[in-house]
């Protein structure tokens, strides 16, 4: 009787020897080979990789440690004591400055200016500090670094530069430089002659920074390492790129406006929810220590369609101007375009509004915009962006000096948000004389007012639309 033929169990593979195939693009998996891995949508992506063996499951012996236990009080931490870098705002997302074997990861999108910032890092550096400072730049050439450099003023004497892009030569000039901070420019170009797949690959990238953290905890260099991030703006490779190194940061900003911003995500010797806040300029890259004025435009007389609100940025508080304008009505599926804010949130916002204050929404065009390029996304803004519409919907002006700040509920009631003591000293600081804020955050509450302003609790938008109409006309009867 013929029929398929079946492998005998002599021309199978054993199980522990079985090919396994992974994806050199983000790390993921598949149980067997494809054409297009599943995970990233990448073509052409699937590789067999080494699969594990029963060796590694074999018995390990004993042996004696290199460096006896000791008990944790007589251990010094000054060799993990951070050294400031002389760029504040840098040192404040770091939780100091960066630490003598601490490897930190800091990703960003093409052009955002990660380059321009490391690069005065280690020239501030190498001013300061009684060590050298390594650049090592993959992805350009030493006299594409050195226009930078003359351009922003990084030309002292202690910081040395190369292009690599093997790992071979990148230990090689660690040897000959043995420089106290390393900028390697970025990870993803750098090839490891021993590990398999391509350049940038997923095995390439883990192999590369595992072995640049290996030399880095045993040379005590403080390492920093630029990675690629993905279309969603996440570090690009497998996660355990992020649990290799000690600090991970994320350099933000938008192209068309000179901030920046370096947020933490990860921060094994400090708080990993600090946010760094930078100015991009002909010169070079600048910190901004008060960068609350860049988010606000001031007015001779006031002006409908805007309220100011705090937004929290890590522990800082950033004062922040919403802007929205109503168009005329429109037949069919009118617009709802935002710019630094949530567009989700906004349709929200608008169909409480149309539901609670009986503001005619549904055939108008809504524009709603932050100023200054920055990104609210938080829920504490909603009762800003609330006024700001019905102000612009109304043409009734809100005070000049009001800050609203609350998140909006279904139902039309203010929530509670968080920081709301420090969200108004900020404000108060800049000159605001009266804001609302949600039932439980006054004065009852906290125990404190900022001097010279006035705080007033509001349960839902009606409520908040009521008062914030009766100070701009008390505005402007002044």
């Amino acid at each position: 009787m013929t029929g398929r033929a079946t492998p005998s169990r002599s021309s199978t593979k054993a199980s522990g020897s079985r090919a396994t195939y992974e994806c050199d693009a983000c790390g993921h998996r598949p149980p067997k080979w494809v054409g297009r891995c599943p995970e990233c949508g990448e073509w052409g992506s699937i590789v067999e990789a080494a699969s594990s063996t029963p060796a590694a499951l074999r018995a390990v012996t004993a042996r004696r440690p290199s460096e006896p236990a000791r008990p944790i009080a007589t251990i010094s931490a000054a060799p993990a004591k951070a050294r400031p870098t002389n760029v504040p705002e840098f040192d404040r997302v770091l939780g100091g400055g960066l630490v003598p074997g601490g490897v930190v990861l800091l990703a960003g999108e093409p052009g955002v200016g990660k380059s321009t910032l490391l690069l005065e890092v280690a020239q501030q550096w190498a001013a300061t500090a009684d060590t050298t400072a390594l650049v090592i730049s993959g992805e350009e050439s030493v006299s594409q670094v050195r226009l930078r450099a003359e351009r922003i003023g990084a030309l002292h004497e202690r910081l040395y530069l190369a292009a690599e892009t093997d790992l071979a030569a990148v230990l090689g000039h660690l040897d000959a430089v043995q420089p106290g901070l390393l900028v390697l420019d970025s990870v993803q170009t750098i090839s490891a002659p021993g590990a398999d797949g391509v350049p940038g690959g997923v095995t390439q990238v883990r192999g590369v920074t595992a072995a640049i953290v290996a030399v880095a905890k045993e040379r005590g260099i403080a390492t920093v390492l630029v990675g690629h991030v993905t279309k969603d703006g996440q570090v690009a490779g497998p996660r355990v790129l992020e649990h290799l190194v000690d600090v991970v940061l994320n350099f933000e900003g938008d192209k068309h406006s000179s901030l920046r911003m370096v947020r933490g995500l990860k921060n094994r010797f400090g708080a990993a929810d600090e946010v760094g806040c930078f100015e991009m300029h002909e010169g070079g890259i600048a910190s901004l220590p008060d960068p609350s004025g860049l988010f606000l435009t001031r007015y001779a007389d006031a002006v409908p369609g805007t309220c100011v609100t705090v937004a929290m940025e890590g522990r800082r508080a950033l004062v922040t101007e919403v802007q929205a304008l109503i168009g005329a009505p429109v037949p069919g599926s009118p617009r709802r375009t935002v710019s630094g804010l949530d567009s989700a949130r906004l349709a929200m916002v608008l169909a409480v509004l149309q539901r609670r204050s009986k503001l005619q929404l549904h055939d108008r065009e809504v524009f709603a915009a932050t100023v200054g390029g920055v990104r609210v996304i938080e829920p504490a803004a909603d009762l800003g962006v609330a006024l700001a519409v019905a102000s612009a919907a109304t043409e009734l002006p809100m005070a000049p000096d009001l800050v609203a700040l609350g998140e909006v509920g279904l139902t039309g009631e203010v929530r509670r948000v968080g920081a709301v003591p420090r969200r108004l000293a900020e404000a108060a600081r800049l000159g605001f004389r009266f804001a609302l804020v949600p039932p439980g955050c006054g004065p009852a509450a906290t125990g404190s007012t900022p001097p010279g302003m006035r705080v007033l609790e509001v349960g839902d938008v009606r409520a908040a639309l009521h008062f914030a109409v009766q100070a701009g006309e008390r505005s402007e009867a002044r």
